[in-house]
């Protein structure tokens, strides 16, 4: 697959006027990615626009003492958290950012940035530290907290609700408890062992996390692989999407009491993990996509795919149908499509508040596959539950098509063709969250100095907080199923 990539180093002084053209033709700002090449700080923007794919990377080199970059808090929203977190992690000031607060690091953590080369071991940590929540005034305004230790298997997060009566004034999300340094774990492992690492990310996304980051290293490499091995790959992918869209239906069901919907969203979603071990070895799909490879152990079954889609959609219709199920999730918790664009929220978000061309499969293809584009407009509980049933039917009908139009091998592995330079690479995948995106470079001894790793639900938490308003309390679980972002692939 051609695709059409630019490379432009610019001084700080004529970044944001480069970053103002790119976003004036249509394109998104994916990641800010930083390194540190020990007498200079180096800093990455990478644009992305669809239909054809292209990819613009804009360099910015900084002094390693007292390093800033103008902010482009003021174009991009998703800009100003990349500039906190690179403030964060490697001590770069974003010059104009107008609350360059710390995101990553919390209050008790010292003035120590960990990417930094010189970093070393973590110094103390304070006992005891308050992050600046905004208080809400007002006759009856009343604050709940929530978390960040929360009931069952639920990974920590804390919500601080600002509340008159039971309707939600402000709600503030407070993550990066389980921040665990994932991205300075690959530096130093070989370009083409590290696969691993990348389906650990988010465990419910180590298919696409995997594919991602194969992409980048093959990328960087020079490695071209055939359009079969591609569709094999998406295969493991769509597998990928099939069985947590039935986990996340089957979820929004029980969160109103509609238990009956959720067992059989589970029976459901048992049979396709039993059809992922078949298929790849590991319920999972660990291990199936590697860089310069794909290895499946058999190709899934068509008929058994076909039975499942008619009954999750039976279970869906069944669920529809209920009056309680459909009040509670009609006009509940709406993202409107000028917050969502503004947020620059990807995948299944983005898509039910009426964004289009937001699916990597189309804007950023592989190779060519027959997607269909699903969407909706209401932006509310309901819209992100009929496009994850819509998206499910979709995705089974492209599992049926890969597999009926499949020859050849189910095994395939190729050896990089660049082995004596510098070099760097993107991988771009739609995950079932959205699009991920992730960078790495690599060295003459084909070795990851740096990878950068960007999943689609650090677009989409700051949505939550915004179509929460308004929004009552009680609510707020069934809103929090709906988007169902992945805390530890936000934290990294």
């Amino acid at each position: 697959m051609t695709r059409n990539r630019l490379r432009h180093r610019v001084s700080p002084h004529g970044l944001t006027a480069a970053a103002e053209q790119l976003l004036d033709d249509s394109y998104r700002l994916a990641l800010i990615a930083t390194h540190d090449d020990a007498d200079h700080l180096r800093v990455v923007y990478l644009f992305l626009a669809g239909g054809p794919d292209r990819r613009v990377e804009i360099e910015c080199v900084v002094p390693i003492d007292n390093p800033s970059v103008p902010s482009l808090a003021y174009l991009s929203f998703p800009a100003s958290r990349f500039e906190r977190e690179m403030a964060d992690l490697y001590g770069i000031r974003p010059v104009g950012h107008p609350k360059p607060r710390r995101l990553v690091r919390h209050a008790h953590w010292p003035d120590w940035h960990p990417m930094r080369n010189d970093a070393g071991p973590a110094p103390e940590f304070a006992e005891t530290g308050a992050f600046p929540f905004l208080n809400v005034e007002g006759p009856g305004v009343y604050e709940i907290p929530v978390g960040p230790v929360h009931a069952g298997l639920i990974e920590p997060g804390h919500f601080r609700f600002s509340v008159a009566g039971e309707t939600v004034v402000r709600l503030k999300a407070r993550l990066w408890f389980v921040h665990r340094g994932i991205e300075k774990l690959f530096h130093g492992r070989a370009a083409t062992g590290a696969v691993d690492l990348a389906e650990r990310i988010s465990g419910d996304t180590s298919a696409a996390h995997a594919l991602a980051h194969s992409l980048a290293v093959e990328d960087a490499l020079g490695m071209e692989l055939p359009d079969e091995v591609h569709r094999l790959r998406a295969l493991v992918v769509e597998l990928e999407r099939l069985y947590n869209h039935t986990a996340d239906l089957g979820a929004l069901a029980n969160d109103i009491g509609y238990s009956i919907a959720n067992a059989h969203a589970l029976r459901i979603r048992e049979r396709l993990l039993r059809l992922n071990a078949t298929v790849t070895g590991h319920r999972l799909l660990r291990g199936a996509i590697r860089p310069g490879g794909c290895v499946l152990q058999d190709l899934p079954d068509t008929e058994e795919i076909r039975q499942l889609g008619v009954d999750l959609a039976e279970v869906a219709s069944l669920t529809l149908a209920n009056g309680i199920a459909y009040d509670r999730f009609a006009g509940t918790a709406i993202l409107r499509t000028e917050d969502a664009s503004a947020l620059g929220c990807l995948g299944y978000v983005a898509r039910a508040s009426g964004l289009r061309r937001t699916d990597a499969r189309v804007e950023h293809p592989t190779v060519e596959l027959p997607i269909t584009e699903i969407g909706a407009t209401d932006g509310d509980v309901l819209a992100r539950y009929t496009v994850r049933r819509d998206e499910f039917a979709a995705s089974a009908a492209l599992v049926r098509h890969l597999v009926e139009s499949h020859s050849g091998p189910i095994e395939y592995t190729a050896q990089a063709d660049r082995s004596d330079a510098t070099c760097s690479g993107t991988g771009i995948v739609e995950g079932w969250r959205g699009t991920i995106v992730h960078r790495v470079e690599i060295d003459a001894t084909q070795r990851i100095t740096r990878a950068k790793i960007v999943d689609p639900s650090w677009f989409n938490w700051p949505a939550l907080p915004v179509a929460m308003a308004d929004t009552i309390v009680p609510d707020f679980p069934l809103a929090n199923k709906s988007f169902n972002q992945s805390y530890a692939g936000n934290d990294l």
